[in-house]
């Protein structure tokens, strides 16, 4: 193994350089570090540092110096979404509206990575409350794609995408209520991971609670496998959280797709769009596992419009979030998710309970289909200008931003994006795949199949 550039390796290859003492975590933090200083001032991935990361890379060293590596990520450089709290660090959330001040306690995943012995290296930026798709916020500004810094590295996600495209740590953390863990993978050519709802413990609950997760985001399905492993179990903080035993996620991820029946699907509830670079990705992905032995067909569901069921929920869920803000301070926010604050504002109740409904009926529809996985775009089209104008972000969630992602979200099953190659603009091309709810595992499966047939 070629150690020269430990930013380079991901995580799995950390751990085994660790284990050969070909290399200590001190390093490995020294060589993300350094990318970070060279690369960040024009990227923009991260909301803050944590200054005890050197502190935690030096007693992860000794312990591996000593042959006692205490858990599945020791010495791990990792990041977390500035939604997410950690203990020491403020939680922002991209908004100039939020308490400056640290934070007492750590998020039941965040607990999670430090007892697993990770190295967290600080809190990566958000959209605004995690509200919308293009990376930036009123807070830290513009963060950018590492491919092209004129475009967008997608969000609400924004910097755990971006650090992982630009190898600042191999594993990070976002959250996800309508795709903003995948729309940014996919437009940072990185692997990003939406568990089934309860997967992952979470609290304190954001706007999106009752359909939102949290996940990893990597260079490769087999870390996003290996993060989810820590990630993942019951917490009594979360009532959601589910009751399941701890299980490895790598744990036949390497099983291959022969026999596996896969619904190609291209129509999910509404006439969702796709330009030729998203069909191209669509195609190779689908001939990759077809060569593998799965059985592909194409798929037909019979499903209400989420596109306006899911814009309700995200209006409705926007407005009640604006509202708790003193209303004094809201010119500090977000013009755009002011604009769908007041759009959504004083919509009925009994719309409200209509749209639960039918995100009820879209998750019997899925749960009734007779595959074993799902694969469809994850994306409209490639990364767009990171300062483009935004006029309407109504039309833009269903448009251009979430179109093939918030089904998933809706019917709560887990989902994987995965880079498939380039587009004719040079940027990252990806599909989806998505599995029956609560097997992440067939997800993970299915998705390291279309990783190995695309390179």
């Amino acid at each position: 193994m070629d150690v020269t550039d430990p930013a380079a390796l991901d995580a799995g290859e950390l751990l085994a350089a660790y284990a050969a003492r070909q290399l200590n975590p001190l390093e490995a933090l020294q060589a993300v570090t350094e990318r970070i200083a060279r690369r960040n001032p024009e990227i923009n991935a991260f909301a803050v540092m944590n200054p005890q990361a050197l502190q935690a890379a030096r007693e992860s060293a000794r312990r591996w110096a000593w042959g006692e590596a205490k858990g599945a990520l020791d010495g791990v450089p990792v990041t977390v979404k500035d939604l997410i709290d950690v203990a020491g660090l403020p939680t922002r959330r991209g908004s100039k509206v939020t308490d400056p001040a640290p934070v007492a306690e750590d998020a039941p995943l965040v607990q999670r990575l430090k007892r697993a012995g990770a190295v967290l290296i600080g809190k990566t930026t958000t959209s605004e409350f995690g509200w919308k798709t293009p990376g930036d916020c009123p807070l830290h500004g513009i963060t950018r794609n590492p491919w092209n810094v004129a475009h967008t590295p997608g969000g609400s996600s924004a910097g755990a995408a971006a650090a992982a495209a630009a190898f600042f740590g191999p594993l990070h953390v976002g959250t996800d209520a309508g795709g903003s863990v995948r729309i940014p993978a996919a437009w940072s050519g990185v692997v990003g991971v939406k568990p089934s709802f309860g997967r992952v413990p979470q609290w304190p609950l954001g706007a999106f609670g009752h359909v939102a997760v949290a996940g990893p985001m990597a260079r490769s399905v087999r870390d996003a496998a290996l993060m989810l492993s820590v990630l993942a179990g019951h917490d009594a903080a979360d009532p959601f959280s589910l009751p399941d035993a701890p299980r490895d996620y790598l744990a036949g991820i390497e099983d291959g797709v022969a026999g596996l029946r896969i619904g190609v699907l291209m129509r999910p509830g509404f006439d969702a769009p796709l330009d030729a670079d998203g069909m191209a990705a669509l195609e190779a992905a689908r001939r990759g596992l077809e060569a593998q032995g799965a059985r592909v067909s194409d798929l037909s569901v019979d499903l209400p419009d989420i596109s306006d069921v899911f814009s309700k929920i995200w209006g409705v869920a926007l407005a009640r979030g604006v509202a708790q803000v003193e209303a004094g301070r809201r010119g500090l926010m977000d013009p755009g998710l002011r604009f769908v604050a007041e759009q959504f504002g004083a919509t009925p109740g009994v719309a409200v309970i209509e749209g639960e409904a039918l995100r009820v009926q879209a998750a019997h529809a899925m749960a009734a289909l007779d595959v074993d996985a799902i694969l469809c775009p994850t994306v409209p089209h490639c990364a767009p200008l990171a300062e483009a104008k935004l006029d309407d972000p109504v039309t833009a969630l269903w448009r251009h931003w979430a179109p093939w992602t918030f089904l998933f979200n809706l019917t709560r099953q887990p989902a994987v994006s995965i880079p498939v190659g380039v587009g004719a603009a040079g940027l990252p091309t990806a599909v989806q795949v998505a599995a029956p709810l609560y097997r992440d595992d067939v997800a993970l499966r299915v998705a390291r199949a279309v990783e190995r047939a695309v390179g």
